[in-house]
């Protein structure tokens, strides 16, 4: 199993505090072997957790200019009609809003190939990923990219209430790949998706979608 590079210093790190806990468990205490046993046991199931959530997947991707693909594994929360203030200033868009569970791989990836047109860093709040208002008052990053089909297409990533930290590779003026790794997000949170209107959609509310591969919508 691949980790994800954002994973290598959290894990080393954690492997380094559980085994001086129970080396110190024990070496140090009266504690009985079978209190030993289930600290063991306990810890090795918390840094598994841990591991899977670190997990970065191969996918096999293949770049279509006439789709745009899911920037997240997880369920689609939201899809419907809204009015983006930060990038395009009140114009109507699709919104598109998938949940990203702690079980869920947490490797965004860019949802079209195009130029990084927009980049905005907002500290904020930490409300559950699926507050209405979470999109607006949460920690948050806003990446607009300039796609030769679909014109400029907006993702979002939010914090949640466990999340405390977003991390995205975006630079303006940035060339990007469609699939390619766009950032990571610690430990649980969502992605908005803003499109044109008129753009049709693949998916429904409730479907469970794969970041990186499966199509979300495509050319009229």
């Amino acid at each position: 199993m691949k980790i994800h590079k954002e994973g290598h210093v959290f894990l080393i790190a954690l492997l380094l505090i559980l085994g001086g806990i129970n080396f110190a468990l024990l070496n140090f205490t009266a504690l009985s072997s079978t209190g030993c046993a289930v600290a063991i046991v306990c810890s090795s199931i918390l840094y598994l957790f841990f591991l899977q959530f670190f997990r970065s997947p191969k996918k096999v991707i293949e770049i279509n200019d006439k789709h745009i693909i899911a920037p997240a594994d997880g369920k689609v929360v939201v899809i419907e009609k809204t009015t983006e203030t930060e990038f395009f200033k009140g114009d109507q868009r699709i919104q598109i809003s998938i949940f990203m569970s702690p079980l869920n791989v947490h490797v965004n990836r860019n949802p079209v190939t195009g130029l990084v047109k927009y980049f905005k860093y907002h500290p904020g709040k930490y409300l559950v990923a699926w507050h209405p208002k979470s999109s607006e008052l949460n920690e948050r990053t806003t990446v607009v990219l300039k796609n030769k089909s679909f014109g400029e297409v907006l993702y979002r990533q939010i914090a949640g209430a466990v999340a405390r930290r977003i991390v995205n590779y975006a630079q303006e003026g940035m060339e990007i790949v469609q699939g390619e790794d766009a950032g990571f997000i610690k430990f649980g949170s969502r992605v908005d998706l803003f499109l044109p209107i008129g753009t049709k959609l693949d998916i429904s509310l409730g479907d469970v979608v794969k970041g990186g591969v499966q199509p979300v919508a495509h050319l009229p």
